[in-house]
């Protein structure tokens, strides 16, 4: 998924797409107030478990119905489904909403291991429907404008990429800490963003070679464990000899909440993508040239939902399938062989 296309052929849908949203934690309830503010989208339908999350997301979607499963979300006359449930159910949910016909945007990870996900963009080829994953940091100004310099060519040869998503905290859900119902750990929630960032910005090069290490609690961890990890280090060698170094953590010891950065090194410069004082949402970017430092993005800037909105706006043009949806698997195929090589 290079970018939501702005251009899109294929038969058309209502002007205001009818969607659905599966799931309403924190995260489906921010996403679906954003769609909602943006108005682009007409959301008819709600589903969570906890039947009261759901009634309480109707305070921003006031017209939607509540409903009681999520094969009676399947049954409405929709034209996608918003799937913010938690991982273990993202490729079962997304294949059978594709094969009844609707497009998807879901919360990343699409699914908890490259085959998983080859599955699910299968379907969406079969079905000819658009598929997505909320991969939202592409979103950011900060990043965006940084990505417009690396596509220029302006830092020169890229040969060295650094990143970093560290987080004091950790999910308050005990299924992120089960392998078989989260499909890994920090690598997979936080690691993921980085990797996409990394590919994406670089135009998608060829991986030569990846090696990793995972920690549990500061023990490395084998292929046989079951435990998931809280910290994980990576070097990614590109076919252009470029190397991309990348560290994440659940509960990391660190005087900040979060500490998110995003560095790339060329010939001719770089640029650097950070948060502020520790902030999840607040992002600056700065382009440096020979000791010179030009910023480029600061904040404010209310990112969370773009990327739903620009799926919901290529939806109301068409609901065809998209092959950007394919480059999933380059990230989630670069996150197997970081769990592999340990």
């Amino acid at each position: 998924m290079s970018s939501l296309r702005a251009e899109s052929s294929g038969p058309a849908v209502a002007k205001a797409p009818r969607l659905g949203f599966a799931g309403t934690g924190w995260i489906g309830r921010a996403r679906l107030h954003s769609l909602a503010e943006s108005r682009i989208a007409q959301i008819s339908a709600i589903f969570d478990p906890a039947r009261e999350q759901a009634e309480d997301a109707l305070s921003s979607a006031p017209d939607a119905r509540v409903l009681s499963s999520f094969d009676d979300l399947l049954a409405m006359d929709l034209d996608g489904i918003v799937i913010a449930t938690p991982s273990a159910l993202h490729a079962t949910q997304a294949v059978a909403a594709l094969e009844r016909g609707f497009a998807v945007f879901c919360q990343k990870p699409l699914a908890r291991n490259g085959a998983e996900a080859g599955r699910v963009i299968d379907a969406a080829r079969n079905a000819d429907r658009l598929l997505a994953i909320d991969m939202s940091y592409r979103y950011t100004h900060a990043i965006s404008k940084m990505r417009e310099l690396v596509q220029d060519g302006a830092l020169g040869r890229i040969y060295a990429v650094d990143l970093v998503f560290h987080n004091a905290y950790g999910p308050n859900k005990n299924w992120y800490y089960k392998r078989d119902l989260a499909g890994g750990g920090c690598v997979i929630d936080l690691g993921i963003h980085l990797v996409d960032l990394a590919l994406w910005m670089l135009d998608w090069p060829r991986v030569s070679s990846v090696e990793g290490r995972c920690y549990c609690h500061g023990e490395p961890l084998d292929a046989s464990s079951e435990a998931v990890e809280d910290y994980a280090v990576a070097s990614i060698r590109l076919e252009s000899d470029a190397v991309v170094r990348l560290a994440c953590s659940w509960k990391l010891p660190t005087i900040f909440d979060a500490v998110i950065a995003v560095k790339f090194y060329g010939t001719e410069g770089g640029v650097e993508f950070s948060n502020e004082g520790g902030s999840f949402y607040e992002f600056t970017s700065v382009y440096i040239r020979k000791r010179n430092r030009v910023t480029l993005s600061s904040p404010p800037d209310r990112w969370g939902g773009r990327t739903l909105i620009a799926w919901a706006a290529q939806l109301s043009r068409s609901r065809s399938y998209d092959p950007d949806c394919e480059r999933l698997l380059d990230v989630a195929r670069v996150l197997d062989a970081i769990y592999r090589s340990y």
